[in-house]
């Protein structure tokens, strides 16, 4: 054996010891205490089981994601085509969003809310609110710092404060107040500590839409215990019957208090272009900002210009009518199988009771296994969700009539009180 070959035997017996050192070393890393306290992902356990029940042949209506099924409009794909293939477009963007946007978010709210803001200091283009959403928590929380959260509600405003260290004060959604929080119950000591509230209208997951008095007393709240009111107003232009959601920003005096969060995953379908932004407080703006610099890169240009052309020429009557369509028809198919669910006249999901009222894993299970239809369990939206299911209508007009023949051979007939 020649020195060489032995010094090559040595190396790779070296390389393999350093790979298994190594190896057993990363096998000891323990996530985190925030980690560790995020929520269950109950959306993800759904998913492994409809790939369990999918292999059995049954074939799978999926009603428990929010991902619009409409394809985005055709003169949207082809503004990004075209501004994909500019090479100054293909360059790093700046975290806050191009001037030209923010210029044109300012314009959309005007029109739309009739609400002026100013374009550089009042609007922050996100990567989809739900980067937004934990950046708002990192901004503003530090340890020990409370925030309330709706509940039931879209999961990441708890992680969020998780993941900033802060502490989620839950306040209850409930079917007797039409599922809006009840402000008046806080506890004072509670609201005294607080730094951040969460609210959504029209509502995920219970579809529940405000009337303009409803902002005007968070705001007067907000304003006595001096807290920032963080609404996500991303469902406010698919409606119904007439219906027009109002804008937390319409307030006199909201600004001086809180921001809100829209995207155009909703009303555009660009849920996967990843675009939306934050409006409001220029202080809340600021600090947002200043996270988004140290933690990503802002939004692709050519997706920035496609938004551009959303806001100033895109219609969402088209959307809306689809998802009107689709809830006419399933609440009216419900409701021949003994239900009685109200027509909400915003979003596109329906908030469900359950036949025993309690145990929405199960039932989501058994509905799954039985009918291979996935429903979003209430209690993966927070404690108070418990006893409903969730519906999402981001499916085609032939699978939701699928559904409703599949759902006649389950026991929906004892709704929950």
């Amino acid at each position: 054996m020649t020195f060489s070959f032995f010094c090559i035997i040595i190396a790779h017996c070296f390389v393999g010891f350093s790979e298994r050192y190594h190896s057993q070393e990363v096998l000891k890393v323990k996530s985190s205490k925030r980690l560790f306290n995020l929520p269950y992902d109950v959306f993800g356990e759904l998913e492994r089981l409809g790939e369990e029940v999918s292999q059995r042949d049954k074939e799978i209506i999926n009603l428990g994601i929010g991902d619009p099924d409409i394809p985005t409009p055709r003169d949207i794909v082809e503004k990004l085509h075209s501004a994909a293939r500019i090479p100054e477009n293909q360059r790093y963007p700046t975290s806050k969003g191009m001037l030209k946007l923010r210029e044109t978010i300012a314009k959309f709210y005007k029109r739309r809310f009739n609400v002026d803001v100013n374009p550089e200091e009042e609007v922050l283009v996100l990567i989809g609110t739900k980067e937004g959403i934990t950046h708002l928590s990192l901004a503003i929380l530090d340890p020990g710092d409370i925030a309330f959260i709706p509940d039931p509600c879209y999961p990441f405003y708890c992680s969020g404060v998780i993941l900033a260290n802060g502490v989620p004060y839950r306040v209850p959604l409930l079917r007797k107040n039409g599922f809006l929080p009840i402000i008046s119950q806080i506890p004072e000591g509670v609201a005294k500590k607080a730094k951040i509230m969460f609210l959504n209208y029209p509502n995920n997951p219970t579809s529940a839409s405000v009337e303009l008095s409803f902002f005007k007393e968070v705001v007067s709240f907000a304003q006595k215990y001096n807290i920032v009111v963080c609404h996500e107003n991303i469902y406010s232009d698919i409606t119904f019957d007439g219906y027009k959601a109002p804008s937390l920003l319409q307030v006199e005096g909201a600004r001086d208090i809180g921001i809100e969060f829209y995207s155009l995953s909703k009303t555009y379908s660009m849920a996967g272009f990843r675009i939306g932004f934050a409006i409001g407080n220029k202080k809340v703006i600021s600090l947002m900002s200043k996270v988004k610099s140290h933690v990503d890169s802002g939004v692709f240009r050519a997706v920035q210009y496609a938004g551009i052309y959303a806001l100033e020429n895109a219609s969402n009557n088209a959307v809306s009518h689809i998802y009107e369509k689709r809830r006419n028809l399933f609440v009216e198919g419900l409701n021949k199988l003994g239900l009685n669910i109200p027509k909400p006249r915003a979003t596109f999901y329906l908030w469900i009771p359950i036949p025993d009222g309690k145990d929405s894993i199960k039932f989501a299970k058994m509905l799954l296994d039985k009918t291979g239809i996935i429903v979003a369990p209430g209690v993966g939206f927070g404690k108070y969700g418990e006893g409903y299911v969730r519906v999402s209508l981001t499916t085609d007009m032939e699978s939701l009539q699928n559904a409703l023949l599949r759902l006649r051979d389950v026991n929906l007939t004892e709704e929950s009180k």
